[in-house]
């Protein structure tokens, strides 16, 4: 992952933006509705965020004219739903982000090479750019890797973007592993860190947790027990959400063996996982609630 990947990430993170809150407000509830939320429910619940009613239709426009939303009709009301094939990539989402698989060193890694015609340098950083956004570490230009669990996922984006073809995919080992234990040359940590820039995912790790402390100690030892509990849950989870999203996507899941020892990508994880059994049902009650007129 580059470094302005990174930042990029840590921008959005550290203020999202009222699309992002819509987009995960979407995820959230959206599939379960039919595909479609309507717009005074919308309104109520970025309002519940803090968008107002001026910023959630600004937020709405912006996404429909990226092909994200569309307006339908639901019950003779206004409503908006995703646009076409982005219930199964929200579904394919779902597994990456709620539960994260993090490689053992004895897995095999994937590496996909590919070689694109100069005439088609369009499609060359549309396929980077897919496998960027997947987590892969660039070893060469035409040669990218990451843990070997990415490759069903890394296939399925790389045909709905047309670029299928020009892949090839292999699984492998690192052979020099084994002459870097007896001194000679530099072992698996050494290549990771220079095939993904740990110092950046490190620091959008640590701008996580510590934008959540107050999330985890305001839940601290609480059980939301009212309406109104549910209201501040829904908040909270929302923005935690959508804060995290974009992280498992930055770390494709690299051995906890390779990584620094104080890396805190694993204490993120806890803390979201921890965050998420807390507040997901709370928040999912005040969304139907709202959802339900």
């Amino acid at each position: 992952m580059s470094t302005a990947a990174v930042q990029q990430s840590k921008a959005a993170a550290a203020s999202p933006r009222h699309q992002q809150l819509l987009v995960t407000v979407f995820g959230l509830y959206a599939r379960e509705h039919g595909g479609a939320l309507p717009v005074a429910a919308l309104v109520r619940l970025l309002g519940d965020l803090g968008v107002e009613g001026a910023g959630v239709r600004s937020a709405v426009s912006r996404l429909k004219k990226r092909g994200v939303l569309e307006s339908v009709k639901l019950g003779g009301a206004a409503a908006y739903r995703l646009g076409p094939g982005l219930e199964e990539v929200f579904s394919e989402g779902d597994e990456r982000i709620f539960s994260p698989h993090r490689a053992r060193p004895d897995d095999p890694w994937l590496l996909a090479a590919f070689s694109v015609p100069e005439s088609q340098r369009a499609l060359r950083h549309q396929i980077r750019a897919s496998l960027t956004r997947l987590g892969f570490g660039a070893v060469s230009p035409g040669l990218w890797i990451a843990p070997v669990a990415l490759e069903k996922e890394a296939r399925r984006r790389l045909a709905r973007a047309g670029a299928g073809q020009y892949v090839e995919f292999f699984r492998a080992r690192y052979a020099e592993a084994e002459h870097a234990e007896d001194g000679e040359g530099p072992g698996m940590p050494e290549r990771v860190a220079e095939w993904w820039d740990l110092d950046a995912l490190e620091a959008t790790y640590v701008e996580f947790v510590e934008g959540q402390r107050g999330v985890r100690e305001r839940w601290e030892g609480v059980a939301p027990s009212s309406a109104a509990d549910d209201a501040a849950a829904f908040a909270d989870y929302v923005s935690l959400l959508t804060q995290w999203r974009r992280l498992p996507y930055l770390d494709p899941g690299l051995p906890a063996e390779y990584l620094p020892p104080t890396w805190h990508g694993l204490v993120a994880e806890e803390l979201f996982a921890s965050l998420h059994a807390k507040l997901e049902g709370p928040a999912r009650r005040h969304a139907e609630r709202v959802l339900a007129g």
